[in-house]
């Protein structure tokens, strides 16, 4: 008999994790809010689920791949929330950038369930999740890994980063997240600086990447820069560019939290959080 899997939260980045898991043979069960991606995965074998709970009752493995820490509370927590419907033995997988206190409190929450959870955060973007190449950066027990092994094989062909115990794959991936924006920073006003003296982006871009210091995801940012100023400055663009500057600042929020919990101070990483709105070139935050 198949596993049966669920997955909750179909966005920009667990839409194309989850589209990998009916195709491998999985008995899949989905729930987004959006009613579109929940109908495309069911046009490729899942079912759709009214709710969390419901997904829960279908699945013994449910991935959440959702934006915030409160809305994986909300979703496993809450009212319908996948608790109620998972049965003794089953994982849960939380494949969002949360803080690991968020993961220690749906464990414990969890454990009355007889419910395991484990930190499987993800890298790599939504290119990587539709080629199979994305990493999982794991937190949890040698035991559960095993157990969602073919879980992470259908949706990836990167052996995954086991970083120890609960909540270490949640601390990995912050840790991780803060050289990605460091790099698009640095990226960012080396194309400003390159533009301003006369220099083509296009041979930034070449020489960055001969050397090696410009990697394929500096690029991909830098390449939202070369749309034309109309498309960078209608709304749509600047609605896409908003929600992922909020999300970068949010993953940041919680890199600088960890680190003052530490007593460590990350000067160039608070610099770099109050520079999102420039760097990700939204129009209207009054932070320019």
């Amino acid at each position: 008999m198949s596993v049966r899997v669920g997955f909750i939260g179909l966005g920009n980045q667990g839409k194309p994790i989850a589209a990998h898991l009916a195709p491998a043979g999985f008995e899949t069960t989905v729930f987004d809010l959006a009613p579109e991606p929940v109908e495309e995965l069911v046009q490729a074998g899942a079912r759709a689920a009214a709710n969390p709970r419901e997904v829960g009752k279908q699945a013994e493995i449910v991935g959440i791949c959702v934006p915030e820490d409160e809305h994986v509370l909300a979703v496993t927590l809450g009212e319908d929330g996948l608790l109620e419907g998972l049965a003794p033995g089953a994982v849960i997988l939380v494949h969002s950038t949360v803080l690991p206190e968020t993961i220690e409190r749906l464990a414990a929450a969890a454990a009355e369930h007889e419910v395991e959870v484990m930190d499987a955060c993800v890298t790599g973007g939504a290119i990587r999740a539709q080629a199979r190449q994305l990493t999982y950066l794991i937190g949890g027990s040698a035991s559960t890994l095993e157990k969602v092994k073919p879980y992470l094989e259908a949706t990836t062909e990167v052996a995954p980063v086991h970083a120890g115990g609960l909540g270490n794959g949640a601390k990995l991936k912050l840790c991780i997240n803060l050289i990605t924006y460091i790099q698009w920073a640095a990226a960012f006003e080396s194309m400003a600086l390159a533009r301003a003296i006369g220099l083509p982006q296009e041979i930034l871009e070449e020489a960055g990447r001969a050397n090696g210091q410009i990697t394929e995801m500096m690029l991909a940012f830098l390449g939202t820069h070369k749309a034309p100023e109309e498309i960078r400055k209608s709304d749509s663009f600047q609605e896409v560019m908003r929600r992922n500057m909020k999300i970068a600042e949010k993953d940041l929020a919680w890199a600088l939290q960890l680190a003052r919990q530490s007593e460590l101070a990350l000067p160039v990483g608070g610099l770099v959080a109050q520079s999102m709105a420039r760097i990700y070139g939204v129009e209207d935050e009054g932070r320019r």
